[in-house]
């Protein structure tokens, strides 16, 4: 059949909506509040992780088990895959017929799930030489180094099928369906917390509950997704297509991605490395840090970038260049509205909302102040972090991952030669938190790869800023100084956050958190924008 030929109906599910930017919000929305429902569940995670495990060496050895895995899902499964998958996909949608959609869905299935078997085999027997790699530093305690080992044996098989939950995932937001794939990560946290608090007092060993936790979710999560994609009737019998025109495309497309798409994930992993040779701690307060700086980059950044995706790729597949750069300009509008404000509230209240999270139990005050300092560097870099993921999708809607890989590749050069810098002499000085100079470093480069990615857009013609930044920005800029001030104002000093009961501690910084939010909301609306700005 021709290219040109028209969707059958019967694909049963619609084309991506193209209703202009007020879709692309009520998307958005939709997106940004399942992904708060997962982010909310996942500080409660954590919470039940600091109060029981605390910050030490086996604690240590769980995130390196749990970050290997997971690393590889942002890399190939929600990263590289996915990146290469929905243009490809949402190309079939728009001008291919409803069998070779399918044809397209079951032998990508087929050859995703073959390569994952292999690389699952591979990753469990390999797993005291992953850690050896990702962790050397480990191998100064033995305890610690084997336990890692043990725990990867049983989280790698995660990466198997969570990889298949972003394959069927991709099909769903490529159909315009973006709450289930939203929703999912929901089910992970709500395993890992059934970990921490059933299963772990039933093993000699308690943290080694939170690995079996993390295979269970990943095997929930693929069978939550499995009857949407039937009533889409696109749930596949996996086939073998390692030739197949269509699964070659997504493989060629994939190999420059895997680097290009995530250097950030690479980032974090390097600064895990260098953690290990650190002080006992430095991994786990570089990881409460990190999923601090996670959730608004969840909840807004990859949400846009979750429905900005199949936008672009049905604007580029229809040839529609302008209707692409207005979608794009909206995105970037909508980042630098929220995450700016993100990070400096984030900087300004480091102490106050690790206190209030996680500072019982096994985790201390020092812990608190360990991990607010990385917590610090790490919000300076959050609005790059979410630049990278509106302008990125720039790229791949058009199939060009050859140029986001140059970026990447540059910027974790550069991250390496500013660990470098800015690492090495705080460890030379005796500086007690020498892990703040990763997080500076990840935050840098990514800055840095949001720049490059902005300046080979506009370059190239594909992006030109819509009219009206200047007094955007502006408004930005404004409100944020009255937000800021405000906090400055209202934030009692970091040491009387831990001597509070712990429901005094939450309510008084929602309290403040409120205010700030209301400050900067109306600031905003006296500066004159107005909810219709956020759809033209």
């Amino acid at each position: 059949m021709s290219a040109a030929t028209p969707p059958d109906p019967a694909a049963g599910a619609p084309k991506p909506a193209a209703a202009g930017a007020r879709g692309l919000l009520r998307s958005g929305l939709l997106v940004s509040a399942m992904t708060l429902l997962s982010r909310l569940l996942g500080f409660v995670r954590d919470q039940v992780f600091a109060i029981s495990f605390g910050a030490g060496p086996l604690t240590d050895a769980f995130f390196v088990a749990f970050k290997i895995p997971n690393f590889l899902r942002r890399l190939f499964g929600e990263g590289a895959f996915a990146q290469a998958f929905v243009p490809v996909f949402t190309e079939y949608r728009e001008r291919r017929s409803a069998a070779e959609l399918r044809d397209l869905a079951a032998h990508v299935c087929g050859t995703l799930g073959g390569v994952l078997l292999v690389v699952t085999t591979f990753g469990v027997a390999a797993a005291p030489l992953l850690v050896l790699i990702f962790a050397p530093g480990f191998t100064d305690d033995a305890e610690r180094y084997a336990a890692a080992a043990d725990m990867l044996r049983i989280t790698f098989p995660y990466i198997f099928f969570i990889s298949l939950v972003a394959y069927a995932g991709g099909m769903l937001n490529s159909a315009g369906r973006f709450a289930v794939p939203a929703f999912t990560p929901v089910l992970l946290n709500v395993c890992l917390i059934a970990a921490a608090l059933l299963a772990a007092p039933h093993f000699a060993q308690p943290i080694t509950a939170l690995a079996w936790g993390v295979l269970v979710a990943g095997a929930v999560q693929l069978a939550f997704q499995l009857p949407f994609l039937a009533r889409m009737g696109l749930l596949p019998r996996p086939r073998w297509g390692w030739r197949h025109s269509g699964v070659r495309r997504i493989l060629k497309l994939m190999a420059p991605a895997i680097l290009g798409s995530s250097v950030a994930q690479i980032n974090l992993l390097l600064d895990t490395l260098i953690a290990s040779f650190l002080v006992a701690g430095s991994v786990s307060w570089l990881y409460y840090s990190d999923r601090l700086v996670e959730f608004p980059l969840g909840v807004f950044g990859i949400a846009l970038a979750t429905v900005i995706l199949p936008r672009l790729s049905a604007d580029h597949a229809n040839a529609d260049p302008a209707r692409f750069r207005r979608a794009l300009d909206w995105a970037l509008r909508m980042a630098a509205l929220i995450a700016i404000p993100a990070a400096v509230g984030l900087a300004l209240l480091a102490a106050p909302i690790l206190a209030s999270l996680f500072q019982y139990g096994a985790f201390s005050a020092l812990d608190t102040q360990m991990a607010a300092a990385s917590l610090v560097a790490y919000a300076l870099g959050l609005p790059g972090f979410v630049f990278i993921k509106i302008l990125a999708p720039g790229f791949f809607a058009r199939q060009d991952m050859k140029t986001p890989v140059r970026i990447g590749i540059v910027a974790l050069l550069s991250n390496m030669v500013f660990n470098v810098l800015l690492v090495v002499p705080l460890v030379l000085a005796d500086y007690a938190a020498p892990h703040v100079g990763l997080a500076a470093a990840t935050a840098l480069s990514a800055w840095l790869q949001a720049l490059m990615l902005y300046r080979r857009l506009y370059r190239e013609r594909i992006y030109r800023p819509e009219p009206g930044w200047r007094r955007h920005l502006a408004r930005i800029a404004v409100a944020l100084l009255a937000m800021a001030a405000l906090l400055l104002w209202l934030t009692p000093p970091a040491a009387v956050w831990g001597t509070l009961p712990a429901l005094q501690r939450v309510g008084v910084l929602l309290g403040i958190i409120t205010a700030a939010a209301a400050c900067y909301a109306a600031c905003l609306w006296l500066l004159g924008l107005r909810p219709r700005h956020l759809r033209a």
